[in-house]
């Protein structure tokens, strides 16, 4: 936010805003009866555009905002069948963090952080990222050398990750049980000062009114059905709405993406998978980090309302059904329980499911392919948000320039022929 001469934050009306964003102009909004203005203006479907992006999540609408204000390419369509932010970016549970354990996802992910950090100045929208550390349990000496391991290349990248002891451990998080008597002692953890949480429908919805007034097209409730393939080219996509020519699709629809390949002709090694996640009824706040255990395949965090977020590993079986199950609720909140045994009489409000579209080796699948025009930003398993800023910033000069960009190259479709993985599921298996 923009500062007066004596270093205090200047009011938005003040700093050049519209009056509607001050404060005396929300609350006169607030107290009356007129309806709030729309994000963006619902617009037409054309028979053509230069770029056409499918699914309108995070992904998407990030590569879209970043084609027009870094690239100046405004004549884009972003197709969602439902409504923006239907899939994984209404359905995760917005924990940020970059300390995993490849140099290129570290890379990659710290590079999302540092977008993630100044986004809601970028956009002028609140996205609500608070800043409180993450913590990742190591219950046994293998755990304690990954975390180690993990430590150690984050740090050679530039990125504030350290192991620490059970005593700093009860400091960060006093509720936790980290006696020797504990059915799963914590002798350490990966504390990474950096991570946090977010609000992730407010930055799905930054993302597409920022888009939207560069001159982008949101079309919602438009399904496509068919992409047309020519000569190894993409010619256009066949919607619900109607046909439409272009030369470039970006296929990012996260646990959807083979569907979608499989219209091309491209073939995925990507399986997808039902993740779930549930939240309590808001206590008093208690819980300043992320609290993640890979051993017991459980997370949590507590949001500025006070509610737990709580949430675990993929489900056992491929599957697309989005219905939560009680074997996941009770696995969840007995793996909280023994952590934090003081929160057993926490009411479990409710329950949710997305889809992650899983990889070999727990990374993305990003760039062009064999078809010429038809580029892929998918394969991102349980740890696509944190990627989203990063992921459209590296789409769009991908779309742009026509080839990859450095930060992306490791994460092509050829890796999996030539056998060069990079393997992150040390750092991505419990995904959060």
């Amino acid at each position: 936010m923009p500062v007066s001469a004596n270093g205090r934050p200047r009011g938005r009306r003040q700093a050049g805003y519209p009056a509607r964003y001050s404060a005396a102009g929300l609350l006169r909004r607030g107290l009356s009866r007129r309806e709030w203005p729309p994000a963006w203006q619902p617009q037409p479907v054309n028979s053509s555009y230069d770029v056409v992006i499918v699914g309108g999540g995070v992904h998407g609408l990030a590569c879209a905002y970043y084609l027009a204000a870094n690239h100046g390419i405004t004549d884009v369509a972003v197709l969602e069948k439902g409504y923006i932010g239907a899939g994984g970016s209404g359905r995760n549970t917005a924990i940020l963090r970059s300390n995993y354990l490849t140099p290129e996802g570290v890379r990659f992910y710290d590079r999302s952080l540092q977008l993630y950090q100044r986004l809601a100045t970028s956009l002028d929208y609140n996205v609500m990222f608070s800043q409180r550390g993450h913590l990742t349990l190591a219950h046994s000496d293998a755990s304690l050398r990954t975390m180690r391991w993990r430590a150690e290349v984050n740090k050679s990248e530039g990125v504030d990750s350290e192991l620490i002891g059970p005593a700093e451990i009860k400091r960060l998080v006093p509720f936790l049980d980290v006696t020797t008597a504990a059915r799963y002692p914590v002798l350490g953890a990966l504390y990474h000062p950096p991570g946090g949480i977010i609000r992730h429908d407010a930055v799905v919805w930054g993302y597409a009114r920022g888009a939207a007034a560069r001159g982008v097209h949101i079309h919602q409730q438009t399904e496509v059905t068919g992409i047309d393939v020519a000569g190894g080219r993409v010619r256009g996509v066949r919607t619900a709405q109607g046909d439409i020519a272009t030369r470039i699709v970006l296929n990012a629809t996260a646990g959807w993406s083979t569907l979608i390949a499989d219209m091309a002709g491209v073939r995925l090694p990507v399986t997808t998978y039902p993740l779930q996640a549930a939240v309590t009824e808001p206590v008093k706040p208690f819980l300043s980090t992320v609290v993640v255990s890979g051993t017991l395949h459980v997370y949590v965090s507590q949001t500025d309302r006070g509610e737990l977020v709580l949430g675990a590993s993929v489900d056992p079986f491929p599957s697309y059904s989005m219905r939560g199950s009680l074997e996941f609720a009770e696995g969840a909140a007995g793996h909280v329980l023994e952590l934090m045994p003081a929160l057993a009489k926490v009411r479990l409000l409710r329950q949710w499911a997305g889809l992650c579209d899983m990889t070999p080796d727990f990374s993305p699948i990003m760039g062009t392919t064999g078809v010429d025009g038809f580029l892929l930003d998918v394969g991102w398993g349980t740890y696509g948000f944190k990627a989203g800023p990063v992921s459209g910033e590296a789409m769009a000069q991908c779309i742009a320039a026509g080839q990859p960009p450095p930060i992306i190259a490791a994460f092509s479709l050829e890796r999996f022929a030539a056998g060069a993985l990079v393997g992150e599921k040390g750092a991505a298996a419990v995904g959060h």
